[in-house]
Parts: structure tokens; C-alpha cells; sequence
């Protein structure tokens, strides 16, 4: 998506910029950071970012799509790097408000140092945003960052509609689309232990329980003491709540490991597909395996891991797995929450690393995805980088990436180019059997003839009248097996 911005000014809402504390000398502005050419004047104002509406033209939409979606506003906090850099923040953040169903009605950007640590964009920026807001009919300004519990409080004081952060719209969207009782039970631990931070005690919330039986006079024993306020009765509901979903998740991730010692313990290779949501996992999955997983154009389509087994040109048995799909800044706690899930890429033996080879900042996406993969421990699985979608990309674009990552490759899982070396390279980076073995197999034992194809790598195969003679390179528990049935052997 291609935007542009301009100053506020152009806007049919008329801002004050020379009012409030957004000055110079209050706002946090740093004139040493990039500017990008802007005058003063634009570099202090809310910079609207053109191309965000979503309004739909189609006049037999509309008046549906009104009942059903609500009607939000994007506000940024551009503290670093350059003006693109921010605008492809927002522009994501569109994506996900898109994703979770609501119409953008238009999306502004604030220069500023360092987010105000009381309303994020600075009080004089908020009467701007407050002038906005009525003007589009606006019910709810989603901020492009995660908002303080005071912050959040303060926005929606004074603005006087509901305001959301970056991380409560992907929690959103991550509820949305769990369909598993794993990825439900995920989801609602992540959201809890976010709410959890952000319980308030606002007015009547703040009234106390009475215990005993309490008269008239609100006397009575048990209602003379202090009580529990509402908030402290929430807080601990919600911690039983979190400690209950924590001890199902248990008994969850047990299954699930047991299911990977299983895979293990017949040394059955994995490889895990991992990268930036939308990027085109599961379309992978689906054409190297035909996995009939869900694919849709969608940020989060997919939450829930696919595990299909496939085979080697040589025969070898080897585990494909679709994981959950990354983002910039990524709340810990959906990385907490999915630490269960995304050990399957940390154990691993390879990582197919998915990029998005269309989209405006790949390399800004393999940074985000790598950050998230040294947080759960699988920076050290070995990755091959596939650049997806090349029938969409500009290959000028991508020369950046192939040139940073040498062993990267250039695939489109609609087309169905680059698919076979894509293949041909997992099969040659697949951890090899590492003993060798001689051996005479009765004809009785055509199980065992099975495995050494299936779990090893067969080398010659020839049928004697004593039975069948194959050299083969297998795990160390197949050959544990064999050994009754070994020529000779070298460890």
C-alpha cells in the first residue's frame, strides 16, 4: 500500500498548532532526529496519512457494514527513523484494525521525541484529535503503540470515545480466529493478563462489600471494617481465572509434547514454517504437502499449528509444521500465552523463515520475526529465508534481501515457481542418519525394510536367495534394532 502525507492544515478540520504545551519546548521534539524536508510549522502538527479511509463506495454495503463495524480513527507516535518508517507502521496498523473488522476512517501521525506519558500525543494534540474525532464520527482511536493504564484513562477522558492500543486490537484479532480449546484457552490468558494491568476503580467501582447482616445504618458484623472494593474483587477473579486456564494449558502442552517425543524417538525430522502474518505460510504448507489448511488474504488467518508429515524424493519420512504468524512489537503476552505453540519451532532441526517479498519493508519483517524467535529460544535452529510471493514482488526489491541473506530463495506458492528447489533444498539440509549399516534381512521382515526407508537412506538394495542385502545409513535406534541382521557395521 502506497501512502503519502501532508501537513493537517489541508484537512477540513481546522487544528491550532500553536496552542497547548506541543511546543518545542514541551512537546519532546527533537530537531536533531530526522525531518525528512518538512517545514517547522508541518513537523509539529498532526500529519495526516492519506489512503487510510475504508469507507466503501458500494451503496448496497453500506448501510450493513455501518451496523456492524465501528468507525476508527489511527493515531501514531513517530519517534524515530524516517517518515516512511512510520507511515508503514500505521499502514499496518490499518491492516489489523481492517482484520478485526472495523472501517479506518482516517489515520494521523505525531512527531514527537519520546510518546507523553500522560496522553501519548500531548494535551494540545489531544484537543486537535477531540476536533477530529467529531468532525469523521469517529467511535473508536486505535494508538499505534502500547498505551500506559493512565494514558489509556486520560485519551478516553478526553476525547469521549472508546480508545484501544495496538496490543488490545491484535488480542482482538487473535480471539477472533482461535478455533482450537488450545488456542482459545491462549488467547484468553493473554487477554486476561492484559486486563488484568488495567482494571479500574472509577466511581461506584469503588464502593466496598459489607459482609454479615447489615442494617439500615449499614452496621451489622462484618460491615464495620473496610471491605473489598470492586476492583480488588475483578483483580481476584481474574487471577483465579488465569490460574485455572494456566493449569489446563498444562495438561495441553503435555499432549503436545508427547506427540514431538514420539516424532523424536523414531528420529523423524522436522521443519518448522515460521514468519511475518500473511506472508504466505500456509499457502506454503498447502503446496509442498496439500494440506488443506486455511489460506485467506488476512493478517492472523491461521493461529492454530499443522503438523503433516511428507516424504523425501528418497523416501524419508519428515514433519512439516505451520506455526502462528509474527508482527512489530508483538505483545509479550501472546508470546507467553503461544510459548507452548511456538516450541515447535524452537526444537525444530530446520526453520523455513517466510517473507513477504511484496510488501514495502521485508527486511523490516525478518527483523521482527527474529527478534521474537531469540525470545523463545529458537535463534539458533538453522534457517533458510524463502521470499514469497515473487509474482507479486519488484525484483529490484528484493535484491536488497538476497544480497543480506545468501541463502535465501525466491518462491511463489500460488504459482508454484522456485517450488521444487525450495524442496530440493530442505531435503539436502534435513539432518542425515549417521550410522552405517550392512545388513541380510529375512523376506519375513519386510517391516524392517519399511523403516531403513521411511527413518534412513537407503544406499544399494539387492534381492538374494538368503534374503534381502541392503547398505543403509540409519538413526541409532533403528540400528539397535537391526543388529541381529548385520554383516557388518561402522559407527
Amino acid at each position: 500500500m502506497t501512502t503519502q502525507s501532508h501537513s493537517y492544515e489541508e484537512a477540513d478540520v481546522e487544528l491550532d498548532l500553536d496552542q497547548g504545551e506541543d511546543s518545542d519546548s514541551s512537546s519532546g521534539y527533537d530537531t536533531s532526529l530526522s525531518t525528512e524536508g518538512l517545514e517547522l510549522e508541518e513537523r509539529q502538527a498532526l500529519r495526516r496519512v492519506v489512503g487510510m479511509s475504508t469507507e466503501l463506495t458500494d451503496i448496497s454495503e453500506v448501510e450493513y457494514r455501518k451496523l456492524l463495524l465501528e468507525r476508527v480513527l489511527l493515531v501514531g507516535v513517530w519517534t524515530e527513523g524516517s517518515a516512511e518508517d512510520a507511515e508503514n507502521s500505521l499502514a499496518e496498523l490499518k491492516l489489523l484494525a481492517e482484520t478485526a473488522g472495523s472501517e479506518v476512517l482516517d489515520g494521523v501521525i505525531q512527531r514527537r521525541k519520546k510518546p507523553d506519558p500522560a496522553t501519548f500525543i500531548g494535551s494540545g494534540k489531544v484537543a486537535d484529535l477531540r476536533n477530529l474525532v467529531a468532525s469523521l464520527g469517529a467511535d473508536t482511536v486505535i494508538a499505534d503503540g502500547e498505551l500506559a493504564p493512565a494514558q489509556l484513562r486520560n485519551l478516553e477522558d478526553k476525547l469521549k470515545v472508546k480508545v484501544v492500543d495496538r496490543t488490545a486490537l491484535i488480542l482482538d484479532i487473535f480471539a477472533q480466529h482461535a478455533k482450537s480449546k488450545e488456542g482459545k484457552a491462549q488467547v484468553e490468558l493473554a487477554q486476561l493478563q492484559y486486563m488484568k494491568q488495567r482494571l479500574r476503580g472509577w466511581g461506584g467501582n469503588l464502593s466496598r462489600q459489607a459482609g454479615g447482616r447489615v442494617g439500615a445504618a449499614g452496621g451489622g458484623i462484618g460491615g464495620r471494617g473496610p471491605g473489598e472494593t470492586k476492583i480488588e474483587t475483578d483483580r481476584r477473579r481474574i487471577n483465579t481465572k488465569i490460574a485455572k486456564l494456566r493449569h489446563e494449558l498444562k495438561a495441553l502442552k503435555g499432549t503436545r509434547s508427547t506427540m514431538r517425543q514420539e516424532r523424536r524417538r523414531h528420529s523423524i525430522p522436522s521443519v518448522a514454517i515460521a514468519g511475518y502474518t500473511n506472508a504466505g505460510k500456509s499457502s506454503l504448507l498447502n503446496k509442498i504437502t496439500g494440506a488443506g489448511v486455511l489460506v485467506e488474504n488476512a493478517l492472523f488467518a491461521t493461529l492454530d499449528p499443522t503438523t503433516r508429515r511428507t516424504t523425501t524424493s528418497d523416501g524419508r519420512v519428515y514433519t512439516f509444521t505451520d506455526t502462528v504468524g509474527f508482527v512489530r512489537h508483538l505483545p509479550h503476552d501472546i508470546v507467553e500465552a503461544f510459548r507452548s505453540t511456538l516450541e515447535e519451532v524452537a526444537d525444530a532441526d530446520l526453520l523455513l523463515h517466510v517473507v513477504d517479498g511484496s510488501h514495502p519493508d521485508p527486511l523490516a519483517q525478518i527483523q521482527a520475526v527474529r527478534e521474537v524467535l531469540a525470545e523463545i529460544g529458537a535463534g539458533d535452529v538453522r534457517e533458510i529465508i524463502v521470499i514469497n510471493k515473487a509474482d507479486l514482488a519488484d525484483p529490484m526489491a528484493l535484491a536488497p534481501i538476497l544480497h543480506r541473506e545468501p541463502h535465501a530463495i525466491v518462491v511463489s506458492a500460488r504459482t508454484g515457481d522456485g517450488i521444487d528447489k525450495l524442496t530440493a533444498l530442505v531435503e539436502a539440509s534435513l539432518p542425515q542418519p549417521d550410522v552405517s549399516v550392512d545388513l541380510l534381512l529375512p523376506y519375513d521382515r519386510g517391516d524392517l525394510v519399511s523403516r531403513i526407508h521411511s527413518e534412513g537412506s537407503v544406499d544399494t538394495l539387492e534381492h538374494t536367495g538368503e534374503g534381502t542385502r541392503l547398505a543403509a545409513r540409519v538413526h541409532a535406534g533403528l540400528a539397535d534394532e537391526l543388529a541381529p541382521y548385520e554383516v557388518s557395521t561402522t559407527r
